[in-house]
């Protein structure tokens, strides 16, 4: 009876060890990648302002990304942006005027849904929609041989294929950002004239929620639309670069930079919230 016990401590530690050092690998692939996602946002911003790299190629690669993450899902990001006009900006209106404190609808409004939903629900947009179809292309590329192709000539696979894929998705991710405030504003107030709550008065609600940003406000809303957006294209970009093997491979590497981009996200915005705010 004491043979069968005495195997069990020894399947146990060979249990706990085998998922500590599973837990180990993953977490130094976790920083391994975020590091070359760091290293690739240093040669991004670098490369980004030297005109001599912006070839035809390069070009036309940025304007091919701002139109399939930027132009593309703008009729989705209005219907989003609707529902959350209808839902929020009317509530907040219909709670504020029922507390008898119409004056702090602007700075309320411009708290909740420009400072804080607008960008992470976009940058939550993009990173889902396009950079999972950045990593899954870069991987196919890497995969076909197309990548080291261009890694022979110098350094023109990076700045004809990386720079103008992350840059096109900050500026996109960073207009869609103030699509996004703007629509649901506007769909917010239309909604709660028709309801006969709020502030019927067009000019009077734009002077209240214009009155309520301030320069830190401003200075927020671009941090959290372009610094995630950054991370996230960087990302995107290591983890399909750095796809090896077969096809296969693909999945989990998509898989793995679409759970560093939207960590980074809320890791990104909850930073510079309490820097801007507290």
């Amino acid at each position: 009876m004491s043979a069968p016990s005495a195997k069990v401590p020894g399947v146990f530690g060979l249990t706990v060890t085998r998922m500590v050092g599973g837990s180990g690998a993953w977490i130094w692939s976790q920083w391994h990648e975020l590091r070359q996602a760091a290293g690739m946002i240093g040669m991004v911003l670098a490369m980004g302002v030297q005109t001599r790299r912006w070839v035809r190629p390069a070009r036309r690669a940025f304007v091919q990304q701002v139109l399939a993450i930027g132009i593309e899902p703008l009729w989705f990001v209005g219907a989003v942006a609707v529902f959350v006009g209808i839902s929020v900006v009317v509530q907040l209106a219909l709670w504020v005027g029922e507390a008898g404190q119409s004056q702090m609808l602007g700075p309320v409004l411009v708290a909740v849904v420009a400072r804080e939903l607008g960008p992470v629900l976009i940058n939550l947009i993009v990173i889902v929609r396009s950079g999972s179809a950045m990593t899954a292309e870069l991987g196919i590329l890497k995969i076909n041989g197309e990548i080291s192709g261009l890694e022979a000539q110098d350094d023109k696979s990076f700045s004809q294929i990386v720079v103008p894929r992350v840059l096109g998705m900050v500026v996109s991710t960073f207009c869609l950002t103030i699509v996004f405030i703007f629509a649901a504003f506007a769909s917010g107030y239309v909604f709660a004239v028709w309801l006969g709550i709020g502030i019927p008065d067009l000019f009077l609600f734009m002077d209240t929620v214009s009155g309520a940003v301030q320069a830190k406000d401003v200075s927020n809303i671009f941090a959290k639309s372009i610094l995630p957006a950054l991370f996230a294209g960087a990302s995107c970009c290591a983890g399909g670069l750095g796809v090896c093997g077969t096809f296969a491979a693909i999945p989990a590497a998509t898989q793995r930079a679409l759970t560093r981009s939207v960590a980074g996200l809320f890791l990104i915005s909850a930073v510079i919230s309490l820097l801007t705010y507290l």
